[in-house]
């Protein structure tokens, strides 16, 4: 059995959660993958929990301190960041990515990031709007993230939702399982 944890930030692609659960469920099925999912606020925007395939664990900021009241309560992001054998991020917003390139954790996802044994697969996928990937401290960001050992999955280029053509939408759902199928099959 494999753990994955998926992390959704801030970005419109967010939209494609569904879909890339049900790719996971149905294509990694036989690798008994065990999925749970974690969204900042801003993803929580882009998705309704009710799309998303029965029995799926949604864990949010308030989770975390829901989670703990006392010295000695299991600490969520702690807690999860040991569950995971996989942490994928789909997507990885331009704020998240900053934040993370510079070691802040004031969310759920960002302080399991940052717990984030670095000999475990670490995968991301960035999107954002073609400005804000062209700018230099996102090659700068993504640089450092794959210095230390993270994996990325390369944006697209394509008509954004926003009405912009050009890089920065978020690879395709069926090139990031494909590319999952591949770690799940080495940390077996």
């Amino acid at each position: 059995m494999v753990n994955l944890l998926i992390g959704c930030t801030g970005s419109v692609a967010t939209l494609k959660l569904p879909v890339l659960l049900e790719k996971i469920s149905s294509d990694l099925s036989e690798d008994q993958v065990n999925l749970k999912v974690c969204v900042t606020e801003s993803a929580r925007h882009f998705f309704d929990e009710n799309s998303l395939p029965t029995g799926t664990r949604i864990f949010k900021d308030c989770d975390e301190w829901n989670a703990w009241s006392a010295r000695g309560d299991p600490v969520l992001h702690i807690e999860l960041a040991k569950w995971a054998d996989i942490f994928l991020i789909a997507p990885l917003d331009a704020n998240t990515l900053a934040k993370m390139a510079n070691g802040l954790c004031d969310n759920l996802l960002t302080c399991i990031a940052r717990a984030w044994e670095m000999s475990k697969p670490l995968v991301f996928c960035p999107a954002m709007n073609t400005k804000m990937y062209q700018h230099p401290l996102t090659a700068q960001q993504i640089d450092l993230l794959k210095s230390w050992g993270y994996q990325e999955i390369p944006v697209i280029e394509k008509k954004l939702i926003c009405g912009d053509t050009g890089p920065g939408a978020m690879a395709e759902v069926t090139t990031i399982v494909s590319y999952l199928r591949n770690i799940v099959s080495e940390n077996k």
